[in-house]
This record gives C-alpha cells, structure tokens and sequence, in this order.
C-alpha cells in the first residue's frame, strides 16, 4: 500500500484571505464551504488542493518547504509580472544569462515560491 498527498497545507494568519489570493495564481477556487474569518479554507484547482489553516504565531524564519510554479501558457518572466500584479512580492532572482533558472517571489502573507521556466522554454 501507499499513500497520495491529500493537500499540501499552510500556516496562516488569515487563511480565508490566502486561499483567495492563491486560487487567482493557481486558478482555482476557494473551497464551497470556505468563508471570510474561517479558521481554514482550500483552493481547489487543477493540481493538489492547497490548505490554509489560521495560527496565531508570524512566519519567522524561510520555509522549509515551498511551491514551484510551472507557467503553462505563458512564459516564465510573463508569468512572474503576472503574479506580481496579483500582490506577490519580488525576492531572489535566480535567473541565469543562458536562460535557466527561476525567480523567487513571497505570497502575501511572506511565504517564498519559485516561478520555472515553461515546459515549451525548457524544450529551445
């Protein structure tokens, strides 16, 4: 027997307001149930469902574990000034001359992921 991933979860300070602003980069949906001041709310979408749930203590450290984020239909610097746009926070830029690397932004609440390059910037 094995196991699958359920959802991957998150420490929150408003778990309702996160799961929103991650349901627009991800597009997905806040969970049917899931309303603003709820102690936890999902984004549900296309790949593993995401979980906040609301703590009382602030992120004080980097993760120890974080999204990457592959662009489907875009590229990865188009897929960066997007999530930019939405309230994402620019932090590292790991970005090297010959095309490779990622980008690393934090989420409103602080949490670090990477934006990749695209499957189709993978295969030039």
């Amino acid at each position: 027997m094995t196991s699958s991933v359920s959802h991957v979860t998150f420490d929150a300070h408003d778990a309702f307001a996160q799961a929103t602003w991650w349901a627009q980069v991800l597009g997905g949906t806040v969970g049917d149930g899931d309303f603003a001041g709820d102690p936890e709310a999902q984004v549900i979408g296309p790949s593993t469902p995401l979980l906040f749930i609301n703590v009382p203590e602030s992120k004080s450290v980097k993760n120890r574990a974080h999204l990457d984020l592959q662009p489907e239909d875009r590229t990865r610097d188009e897929e960066v000034e997007r999530v930019i746009g939405l309230g994402a926070t620019f932090f590292d830029d790991q970005r090297q001359p010959d095309g490779r690397g990622w980008v690393v932004l934090t989420d409103p609440e602080g949490n670090e992921f990477c934006i990749l390059r695209s499957a189709a910037e993978r295969a030039d």
